[in-house]
């Protein structure tokens, strides 16, 4: 026996009865999935027909049920439609302001089929895809999405018709297929995402047809130096690592990290994208050791050398469409393979100051301490936190006709005119500390340097901003008080030091709430009590809020409430989800900022050779804000959240 049942509602329609007419042997499989695919047939059917005539004419006669649209005016879109030779769907949107979800929720009705809205960060399944074109998919209007543990999942404009047809069971004839219905928009928008929307050639090319037009035969995952070559410059492999570089750049990702797995396993290809990595797509075994000689050939790297990491740069003009640079790294790994790690570089104009989302009071007293005429500011944050981009900034602000400016960087990933920017080549001789002592001899009015690493090179920071020079550089530290001990146990002689540093700006970058589907609330009391005691978490530890006691906490939150709230209220924003961002409610990055100020008391404590706990105390003594609390600041903008604020900021 098999039960007829409806999909939505999981009611019992009926049941069919199979006879087995061979005694002592089980239905065979073919069989048995025959019947459940009747079964699925027949619940369609029935539903329909119990249904009321007036409710069954079209697709769309749910959106009247629903009073979404009049009977009238669903009349009248049919009747338009047909005479300007347009589909019905458009007519229902443009003209009835009818809205996606409420097409999905009726062609699901209509159907029995779960409607699938479209989602911008959906990976493409190149193995689904490897045997269909898109002519295909574009003329039988299916195509498989995705394969779950519900089976291949089958994006459709009619379930009915494709099921009936055994198409799809026919190209996936082991698989169990789940179909899900599409509006004709979010079809169309599926198919342009997955094959690339109309343009130039390589754009229009998908990797996926560039996995299956390449011969599999041609490439082998062998060790020979020599096939690698040959493979590496074989047409459509160079075609695919092109079309990677472009769709990372496209989405806006920073890295893209290619990881093949040992034996036969397949190598698969990741983009952090606003500071987190998703997967792109899988290669195939085979084309593994092919990939990364192509991309050492990009870079001139040697490609016989497998066994140490290498490091180069890809100048992409040379090879595709777009003018940018690639930072490249290979790591051998376990398992006899080589991970590749490309950095896509900033190039471009600087973002100006007053852009950079510094908060107002921060903003003023940057202004402040960076347009003296000499003495040396600092920039600190982990590797990728926006370093180099706001020290452009900064020298965008100072950048002005009658100003000579220096800059040694490594790479070079931001220009601008009017500076004279220097690329370090360590192969040539050309470190920092060369290029610094350089620098000084050229009539400097600044300096920047793109990190003090070693004692030579921050001495020499320490003796241009003595001698009458302005100078920036970055670290990598945690904070602006942590940034300050990692100098001095460098060796740097605290007395100068202090009578140099201007300020340091540490920085993180958090996530951005999406501006399209935000949610705004306003926050009840305990919300907010809990968000005070976490903003003074710090501040509880200085003098001055000591000597105020529990009348502290008030007046910051009356500081708070008078900067950010409205009406008397603070509104605070949550992540919601919608296609603009992928459903994941954040789109993009901000800026975090903590600005310590060389103040006479912080100069006086680096003298001493003070502990961080102390210079961090004085600090806020002197009015600067944590990490933390500049994100707390900006969550009460209404710009990022509590949960993305405390996954940057340990405290």
């Amino acid at each position: 026996m098999a039960p007829i049942v409806e999909q939505s509602s999981g009611e019992l329609l009926g049941v069919v009865q199979i006879i087995n007419n061979k005694a002592g042997y089980p239905f065979a499989q073919v069989s048995e999935e025959g019947v459940k695919g009747l079964c699925e047939t027949l619940a369609i059917a029935f539903a329909q027909r119990s249904k009321p005539a007036t409710l069954v004419r079209s697709k769309y006669d749910f959106l009247v049920a629903e009073a979404i649209v009049t009977a009238d005016e669903l009349d009248l879109a049919k009747r338009t439609a047909r005479k300007d030779g347009r589909g019905l769907e458009e007519v229902l949107i443009k003209e009835y302001q009818v809205t996606l979800p409420a097409l999905g929720a009726a062609l699901s009705k209509f159907f029995n089929v779960p409607y699938e809205p479209f989602k911008s960060d959906r990976i493409k399944p190149a193995d689904l895809l490897k045997n269909l074109k898109r002519d295909y998919i574009e003329q039988n209007h299916w195509l498989p999405i995705d394969d779950t543990t519900e089976g291949v999942v089958v994006l459709c404009l009619d379930p009915e018709q494709i099921r009936n047809s055994r198409i799809v069971s026919n190209i996936f004839p082991r698989s169990k297929i789940a179909y899900r219905v599409s509006t004709i928009k979010e079809f169309i928008e599926t198919v342009d995402h997955f094959f690339g929307a109309s343009g130039p050639e390589l754009d229009a090319t998908s990797v996926g047809d560039l996995l299956s037009s390449m011969d599999e035969g041609e490439i082998d995952s062998g060790d020979s130096s020599s096939d690698d070559v040959s493979a590496a410059a074989d047409n459509e492999l160079v075609k695919l690592v092109n079309k990677i570089i472009i769709d990372a750049y496209q989405q806006g990702a920073s890295d893209i990290h290619i990881e093949p797995g040992p034996g036969k396993e397949k190598t698969l290809i990741r983009f952090r994208k606003d500071g987190s990595l998703v997967k792109y797509i899988d290669v195939p075994a085979m084309y593994r050791n092919a990939l990364a000689a192509r991309i050492k050939i990009m870079c001139d790297l040697d490609i016989s050398e497998k066994r140490r990491p290498q490091d180069g740069k890809i100048k992409f003009k040379k090879f595709g469409p777009l003018d940018i640079e690639l930072r490249v790294a290979t790591i051998p790994s376990a398992g006899g393979v080589e991970d590749v790690v490309m950095r896509i570089l900033a190039a471009g104009e600087p973002i100006p100051l007053d852009k950079l989302g510094v908060l107002p009071g921060n903003l003023e007293q940057l202004k402040k301490t960076i347009s003296k005429p000499y003495g040396l500011f600092f920039v600190c944050g982990p590797t990728g936190s926006g370093k180099t981009t706001t020290l452009h900034s900064i020298l965008k602000f100072l950048n002005t006709p009658d100003t000579k400016i220096w800059t040694a960087e490594d790479p070079v990933e931001i220009t601008q005119k009017g500076l004279r920017q220097c690329q370090i080549n360590k192969k040539a001789g050309m470190d920092f500390a060369v290029i610094m002592k350089s620098f000084l001899r050229a009539d400097p009015d600044i300096i920047m340097v793109g990190e003090m690493r070693d004692k030579e090179t921050t001495s020499i920071g320490i003796e241009a901003s003595l001698t009458g020079h302005l100078v920036f550089a970055t670290l990598h530290t945690n904070s602006a008080p942590e940034s300050v001990i990692r100098l001095l146990d460098m060796g740097m002689d605290p007395f100068n030091f202090a009578d140099a540093l201007l300020g340091i700006l540490a920085q993180r970058l958090a996530k951005r709430l999406c501006g399209k589907c935000k949610e705004a609330y306003n926050p009840d009391a305990e919300e907010m009590k809990l968000f005070l005691t976490e903003y003074c978490t710090e501040l509880i530890n200085t003098e001055s809020f000591k000597r105020q006691g529990k009348a502290a906490y008030e007046n910051v939150y009356r500081r708070l409430l008078k900067d950010y709230g409205k009406d008397g209220k603070f509104v605070m924003y949550r992540p919601k989800g919608c296609p603009e961002c992928g459903g994941s409610g954040y789109k993009g990055r901000l800026g975090l900022h903590e600005l310590m100020v060389g103040t006479d008391a912080v100069k006086k404590l680096i003298q001493e050779h003070a502990r961080v706990a102390e210079l961090f105390a004085q600090a806020l003594e002197d009015g600067m804000l944590t990490l933390k609390m500049d994100g707390m600041e900006k969550v009460l903008q209404g710009i990022t959240d509590l949960k993305q604020v405390r996954a940057v900021c340990i405290k």
